[in-house]
């Protein structure tokens, strides 16, 4: 399978829509579990924020001229502690049925070549601590630890 890595098209558009539904809940962590439903209208709402953003830029992998995944890249946001300028992956999703065969590492250096070519010195992104295949994909691409999200379930008083 041969995947090439291009910007999107407004055709693009309803391939980007349900594959962002359907992948949300991978996001889900054990500690704060969410329905279908929440996790894809929490997609349709971050993909509204990258469409506000006129500096985001959309990748998209495809296969014989066939969509099968997406990447959003946030460029104008900087990092919120340290200010520096910064490229942000928004979202990436591949097709259930190629993953594991180079689309995501294709986008993702596609999206570092986005960040490169814009004179950003940094590509960041967040990863739920328990989605094992991620988190090694991005070892293998070059990224590293650089601050924790640490969460305390704390059960409410009772009425």
């Amino acid at each position: 399978m041969t995947i090439g890595v291009r910007h999107a098209r407004a055709g693009d558009r309803r391939f980007i829509e349900a594959l962002g539904a359907e992948t949300a809940h991978i996001g889900v962590s054990a500690i704060r579990p969410a329905d279908a439903d929440t996790t894809a209208r929490a997609f349709h709402r971050l993909l509204a924020f990258c469409d506000e953003r006129p500096k985001t830029v959309t990748l998209i992998a495809e296969s014989g001229g066939i969509p099968v995944g997406f990447l959003l890249l946030v460029t104008d946001i900087p990092d919120d502690v340290t200010q520096s300028p910064q490229a942000f992956v928004a979202y990436m999703a591949v097709e259930p049925a190629v993953r594991r065969r180079g689309a995501a590492a294709k986008l993702l250096a596609a999206a570092e070549e986005e960040a490169r070519s814009l004179g950003l010195p940094h590509l960041s992104l967040m990863v739920t601590a328990d989605n094992a295949p991620a988190r090694s994909l991005y070892r293998r691409s070059g990224f590293t630890d650089e601050r924790l999200v640490l969460t305390k379930r704390v059960e409410p008083t009772g009425s």
